[in-house]
């Protein structure tokens, strides 16, 4: 009774089971070959409805002819028997006078009705008088750049070389904010940077030049720009 739970049993426990689960293997297919072997062997076995659906889908069936209405023939017309030349070709043609349309009078309806005072009827070649514009002459004067204001430069600036910042070897650029008049002559001047030696002549030079007047619309303004005079050892 306790031989089977001992540690030396197993082998023998493990080759019984074997032995068990392969003949249930055989069996169970010995039963599914024997079940897939009937309808073959005994055809009369199946139930006769699934022996009676046909294997072969039948053949499409032919496409009918669509129906159309019945249109009338239609009989062509002969053009020689339906135009017939005239009995009688007149000498002069009638001329038809057409009125011409009144000119419509005054347009709009008095206060009686509600609607604005009536408005005259100029006629068709009639156009409308434009009004005239006058443009304002700038109060201050415009803002240009360097580039356009040296565009209408008449003669080009051309400093004098002071003395004293030759012999100390001093060279730069002096930029001063100019207002050129109508007449293209220098009004103003501000100096904005540059060496203090070299100031002085800059700004003489500046005071000589002269430009072409800037337009706007056609009549000359004041404007106002940027100058620079650059001085450099060797020129």
């Amino acid at each position: 009774m306790f031989e089977d739970s001992l540690v030396e049993s197993v082998r023998r426990i493990r080759t019984r089971s074997r032995r068990y689960a392969v003949g249930a293997t055989l069996l169970e297919a010995a039963l599914v070959g024997v079940i897939m072997l009937v309808p073959y062997l005994y055809p009369a076995a199946l139930p006769p409805r699934l022996l009676s659906v046909p294997l072969i889908s039948p053949p499409p069936a032919a496409p009918s002819a669509p129906q159309t209405a019945s249109t009338p023939a239609v009989r062509p017309v002969n053009l020689e028997t339906a135009l017939t030349a005239p009995s009688h070709i007149p000498t002069q043609i009638d001329r038809v006078a057409i009125n011409a349309p009144e000119p419509l009078g005054p347009i709009g309806i008095g206060p009686e009705s509600g609607t604005p005072a009536s408005v005259p009827w100029t006629g068709p070649s009639a156009t409308p008088s434009l009004p005239s514009v006058h443009l304002a002459k700038p109060t201050e004067p415009l803002r240009i750049s360097s580039g356009v204001a040296a565009g209408q430069l008449l003669a080009p600036i051309q400093p004098r070389y002071p003395a004293i910042a030759l012999a100390a070897h001093i060279q730069g650029t002096v930029v001063v904010a100019a207002t050129i008049s109508p007449a293209g002559r220098i009004q103003d001047l501000r100096v904005l940077g540059g060496p203090p030696m070299l100031v002085s002549a800059a700004v003489d030079a500046v005071s000589q030049a002269r430009y072409r007047p800037f337009l706007l619309n056609g009549q000359p303004v004041p404007v106002e720009t940027t100058i620079s005079v650059n001085f450099v050892l060797g020129q």
